[in-house]
């Protein structure tokens, strides 16, 4: 349904999309991971028909749309991170004039809007102005108007940030239906509970280049029965990098003030542990995370998802 090959787009000397493909079909969501600049935004960009790629190609349910942007924003439902609202109207009012813009009308409009409201709990409150809203209900309903219409192909680009877990769970179930009724879904997130949860499939990207994807079992399967170490303390992290380099199959993933994470190799974390306290390092705590897509993210990236 949703396809991209070899997108490439650059500013000035910066790859911020470097040759991405991968592809979502209809009923499938499809998690895209990264931290901070990692090109997520600009993959969406393009995704929408904002931003025009310098090469490769995007195709939504066959057509080109290079060829036929309007053809394929028709059938596009987009999602922003940043609410995109009209606060001093009112919920049913929003949805009214974004599915008149999709083509809406009548009797059809009427019932769209009913079905949106009902499905993101929002019918009690309809006729408010949507800026007596909670923050939560902001995200509702701005999902909300990016399926008004009931498109074929859905950007999601992190729309549960900052909101509390009812509103999140509302969302995701949203979504899920979604897909199920045979939408395909291209997601971002910041939170990995939402992906392992959410997404049938899963990439991760960094630097612009998307370094894996799979489902879940497949990417969990990359890190085989390594598990990450972080240790904290005050210790200088280029003298604890040199210092735990010097262990065989371990691999060291992030080495910054107080900080240093690394994977086991696939040895047992607490025989690891024996050997570098006694390299006498100022160590004042550990933790110890199992094989997990965390654990992965680190390896490929060398950085948390958040940062």
């Amino acid at each position: 349904m949703i396809r991209v090959d070899g997108l490439v787009k650059r500013f000035g000397d910066i790859h911020a999309v470097d040759g991405v493909s991968f592809a979502c079909k209809a009923g499938e969501i499809y998690g895209l991971l990264g931290p901070n600049g990692a090109g997520k935004t600009t993959i969406f960009s393009m995704l929408a028909g904002l931003l025009a790629p310098d090469s490769g190609r995007v195709t939504v349910d066959g057509v080109d749309l290079a060829s036929d942007p309007l053809g394929v924003k028709r059938g596009l439902g987009v999602v922003p991170q940043e609410v995109a609202v009209y606060e001093e109207l009112t919920a049913r009012e929003n949805l009214g004039l974004w599915g008149g813009l999709y083509g809406l009308s009548g009797a059809e409009l009427a019932a769209a809007v009913d079905r949106a409201l009902d499905e993101v709990g929002l019918a009690g409150r309809s006729r408010e102005p949507v800026q007596r809203f909670s923050g939560g209900m902001k995200r509702r309903l701005n999902l909300s108007l990016g399926l008004i219409h009931r498109p074929k192909a859905v950007l999601l680009d992190e729309p549960t940030v900052g909101i509390d877990p009812q509103a999140r769970a509302n969302i995701l179930e949203v979504v899920r239906k979604t897909a199920d009724a045979g939408a395909a879904i291209v997601y971002t997130t910041h939170y990995l509970e939402e992906a392992e949860r959410l997404c049938d499939r899963i990439g991760i990207i960094d630097h612009g280049k998307l370094l894996a994807e799979g489902t879940l079992a497949e990417l969990k399967a990359l890190v085989a029965e390594e598990e990450v170490v972080t240790l904290f303390g005050g210790f200088d992290p280029a003298v604890a990098r040199a210092e735990v380099e010097r262990l065989p199959g371990v691999k060291v993933l992030v080495a910054e003030g107080g900080k240093l994470a690394f994977s086991s190799g696939g040895k047992g974390a607490a025989g690891l542990l024996g050997e570098i306290f006694g390299r006498g390092l100022a160590v004042d705590r550990v933790s110890i995370e199992p094989p997990s897509l965390n654990g992965l993210f680190l390896k490929l990236t060398g950085r948390e998802l958040r940062d």
